[in-house]
Parts: C-alpha cells; structure tokens; sequence
C-alpha cells in the first residue's frame, strides 16, 4: 500500500511506500522515475537487499528500518538516509550525492566509490572504502581490517578506531582517524596534519554533522614506494 502525505512546513509531498506489500524491484523503478524533489518514506525493509539501488536524480530517501546488502549501491545525487543499520556494500560505487546509516554498517562500505559523501553514525565492518577513487566516508565509530585497501583518492574519516592493515597499498587517498590504528598496511604512514589538512577535515566534519574537533585526528597516506616496481622492495609486493 502507498500513501501520499504532506511534509510540515513544507510544499513538498512524501511518498510512502510500505516493502511490506511492494516489491525492492518495484519500488527501485519508481524511485527511477521520480520527479526531481520528491520526497520518499520507505516502510518495513525488514533486510531486504538492493533497496534504493541506482538512484540517479536530486529526490530525498528515508528508510524506517535495517537493510540488506548493495544498499544505495551505484547512488548518484539526492539524499538517502537509513534509520537503522546497513548490510555488505553500503553505497559501493556511489558517484555522487549523500547516504546516510544512523546505525552499523557491514563489510565494505563505499566500495569503490567515485564521489558523493557516506555518512554512517555507528561502526563498520572490514574492507570500509576499499578501492575508493573520490569518496567521502566519515565513520562515527570505528572501522574493521584492511580498510582503505588500494584506496585511490577521495578522503575516510574515523572519529573512532581503526583496525588492522589501514590503507593497505594506498595510492592518494587521505585518512583520518581520531583513535587507535591497530597496524599499517603496505606502503601507509602516518603524515604530518598541515592547516590545509585540518581545514579539509573540519569541512567533512561539519558536513557530516559530527561535533569532533579536527585537531583531534591524525593523518595518514601513501609513502609512495610501491607505485614502481624495484628489486629493493620486492619483498613488500
């Protein structure tokens, strides 16, 4: 069943439509076809995978509830944001826009991700921003193993901790963790945080509604030895 019911203090109508008695598949076209400015109110997702997946137009997304796999996967603009948590690949090759999970988030958040902001609240699994080429994450808890592994460009933020093999032959990404890093992975070390550094930092920050202070975290990136291969660190390949 879908309902149509008026925003307070708005213009704009939100749809709502309940997984309950209509289809991922269904609702995934109509979110497809939706006019720029909607508004949307997903019901009882209950896990289901590949909600809200391809969504390519400015339209705002609410889901009530958990969600399965490959939410939000291959986003590009408008505003998702999940009151819950989020199962494997969260937003994976999102290319623009926002999504947001108030709750967890499983393995291999933002997976290859181009562009566009993730915001989870809570934790993350192993493998967060894995392959990024442009993303934001920010994270408000902390982040599993090998997070960042060959992470191209784009920036992760951790306010909590972060574990093992972070950045693991990391090529220009930039991460930010406000706690503990369990280990290193190939070729990522701690950098020093210029004002340029805590400027681009505290931006995310605001953007992603969290209250930390950019001073807080330390930087870390590629040292820049595995871009060529030598016979001096073939032991690292």
């Amino acid at each position: 069943m879908t309902a149509v019911t008026p925003t307070a203090g708005t213009h704009v109508e939100t749809t709502v439509v309940d997984l309950r008695t209509t289809s991922v598949r269904d609702l995934n076209q109509r979110l497809h076809d939706a006019e720029r400015g909607t508004s949307w109110l997903v019901e009882h997702p209950a896990g289901q995978h590949n909600i809200a997946a391809g969504v390519d137009r400015e339209i705002e997304i609410t889901v009530e509830g958990n969600v399965g796999y490959y939410f939000a996967g291959m986003h590009q603009r408008g505003a998702v944001t999940v009151q819950g948590s989020a199962g494997v690949g969260l937003a994976e090759n999102i290319m623009s826009g926002v999504v947001r999970v108030t709750g967890d988030a499983s393995q291999a958040t933002g997976a290859t991700g181009h562009g566009g902001l993730i915001v989870v609240d809570g934790n993350t699994g192993a493998r967060c921003g894995i392959s990024m080429k442009g993303v934001d994450i920010v994270v408000g808890g902390s982040i599993g193993h090998a997070s960042a592994f060959m992470a191209q460009a784009g920036r992760l933020v951790v306010c909590g901790d972060a574990g093992d093999a972070l950045g693991d032959s990391i090529y220009e990404a930039r991460i930010y963790v406000r706690g503990e890093v369990a280990s290193l992975g190939a070729d990522c070390v701690e950098k020093e945080m210029r004002p340029e550094h805590l400027a681009e930092l505290a931006e995310l920050l605001r953007r992603a509604g969290r209250a930390e202070s950019a001073a807080e975290f330390r930087r870390y990136g590629s040292a820049r030895k595995l871009y060529h291969f030598t016979v001096d660190n073939a032991g690292a390949y």
